[in-house]
């Protein structure tokens, strides 16, 4: 029976190695023209198997040109060059075709600007025998007036380009880059992260050859750089000392993607439930616009970076988009379940969050003077702002007031877990506001002790009993400790 079983662990090893092999071959580094760019993960062609390149970045050979082909509404861009070590794009819309400027969006593109364009609005020209219902058929390509169609910016002096000819508008679009005609556009990607790979000479790819979502590097001459052909001959050699790590890679895969759906499930179950709650849920697509495509970054955490933004009613707001990797949605549960719970000065408000598939993002009130330890510590003798006794006594008593509230004046006891100067904001009158509950855990107000199952918050301000049961019991008081260490540091 051991020997059925060993004999048939071995088939299974040997099908993954040649299943692998055509896999890799599948995904061979290829180019539209020999003077295009190279495409590799995470860009495939759309003939190409699905595990060959990452949502979002399929490309089309057509005329020797490479072409971008998931952007919406059929538009039309060229790619000049990928710098897959840095992680950019270079694109340029054809000349040839200015109806592109009319399906102009990337809002849901997995591309960002490197640098913020110059915007125009767009106003379209034609005459009588074109049609006004924005379909224009064959008469799109072309930006001669003599063909009847022609796209100006309203930088561009209409009667310089339509003179006494009898145009009338039939379209108009804003918010184009000025220079989309004539210059190319240079953009960037931040999932997947595969310049590290690039860096190290080797290939990225999906996680054990599969399509899901999560990447690593691979040496290059068993990925897209060749054939599998040699490591599969090897592979019936040394099959069963390889079989030990073909089993744990399969093992990995079906076990990782099964706990993945489950955090997914887990974590939609959870804002079905929270639905009826104030904070408002956004797209990820809205999220890019609130950020202006993630273009001021105010700092970066454990769990994620923050940016700056800004609500259509010119309120600004903080939003810390999480990291793709982090936990099992714990910590994402643990802010949105947390806060939506709290109404205090002294707290920081959640204004709403972004559940969108693999992508999750809080949004808070923005605080302009950041965090307490660049006021107590500042990084530059210039920051350092001079604070009397009083007003350290106020920022003190503020922080004491929210821990008070965070204790006893809601439904449920909520403890933070992690009280220390970073997690501490400020506004413009440098009044404090707790921040950063992706560690708090919610339990009854009847409770005096928590359960721990594993050490939480920073070193320095962890009280002994949050380390080891061996000093006692978790409870609200180990906040207090955290927060007389705070104190310590303002003093």
């Amino acid at each position: 029976m051991a020997l059925f079983l060993i004999l048939h662990l071995f088939l299974i090893a040997m099908v993954s190695f040649a299943m692998f092999g055509e896999g890799a071959n599948d995904c061979k580094e290829s180019r539209c023209n020999s003077d295009g760019p190279s495409i590799r993960f995470p860009f495939r062609l759309q003939h190409q198997p699905q595990h060959c390149g990452y949502p979002g970045f399929e490309l089309s050979c057509t005329n020797n040109k490479t072409i971008l082909s998931t952007l919406p509404n059929s538009l039309i861009l060229i790619v000049e060059d990928i710098d897959y070590a840095s992680q950019e794009i270079t694109l340029y819309c054809p000349t040839s075709c200015i109806v592109n400027l009319l399906y102009f969006n990337f809002s849901a593109s997995p591309f960002l600007f490197n640098d913020e364009p110059l915007l125009c609005n767009f106003s379209f020209f034609s005459r009588s025998s074109i049609s006004s219902n924005g379909d224009f058929g064959s008469h799109g390509c072309s930006i001669t007036p003599e063909i009847g169609l022609i796209a100006l910016s309203n930088l561009e002096p209409l009667e310089y380009y339509l003179g006494s000819s009898h145009y009338k508008k039939i379209a108009e679009i804003s918010s184009v880059p000025c220079d989309l005609r004539y210059y190319p556009l240079r953009m960037s990607w931040l999932n997947p992260k595969c310049g590290d790979s690039e860096g190290l000479g080797m290939d990225c790819g999906f996680k054990n050859y599969s399509n899901q979502l999560g990447t690593k590097c691979f040496d290059r001459p068993s990925t897209t750089k060749g054939g599998f052909t040699e490591p599969l001959i090897a592979g019936g050699v040394l099959g069963f000392l390889l079989l030990g790590i073909i089993m744990l890679a399969l093992h990995e895969f079906y076990s990782s993607s099964k706990i993945e759906r489950e955090n997914q499930a887990r974590v939609e179950k959870f804002l079905e439930d929270y639905r009826a709650l104030r904070p408002t849920r956004y797209t990820y697509a809205e999220i890019k616009k609130i950020t202006n495509m993630f273009h001021e970054r105010l700092g970066e955490g454990a769990y994620g970076v923050v940016y700056k933004g800004t609500l259509s009613n010119e309120i600004h707001v903080a939003v810390k988009v999480l990291n793709d990797s982090i936990g099992n949605g714990e910590e994402f549960i643990n802010e949105v379940a947390a806060m939506g719970k709290i109404h205090h000065f002294n707290v920081i408000r959640l204004v709403g969050y972004c559940a969108d598939g693999f992508r999750n993002a809080l949004v808070y009130e923005y605080l302009p003077n950041q965090s307490l330890d660049k006021l107590i510590f500042p990084a530059r003798s210039k920051d350092h702002i001079n604070l009397n006794w009083k007003k350290l006594h106020d920022i003190a008593m503020g922080i004491a007031k929210g821990l008070e509230y965070l204790h006893q004046g809601c439904d449920q006891q909520i403890l933070h877990f992690d009280i220390k100067p970073q997690n501490i904001l400020l506004d413009h009158n440098l009044n404090p506001k707790i921040s950063d509950f992706g560690l708090a855990k919610l339990c009854s107000k009847e409770k005096s002790v928590v359960t721990m199952t594993e050490a939480r918050g920073t070193m320095g301000y962890i009280a002994p009993e949050v380390l080891s049961s061996n000093f006692g019991k978790a409870s609200h008081k180990s906040d207090v400790y955290s927060f007389g260490m705070l104190l310590l540091e303002m003093v």
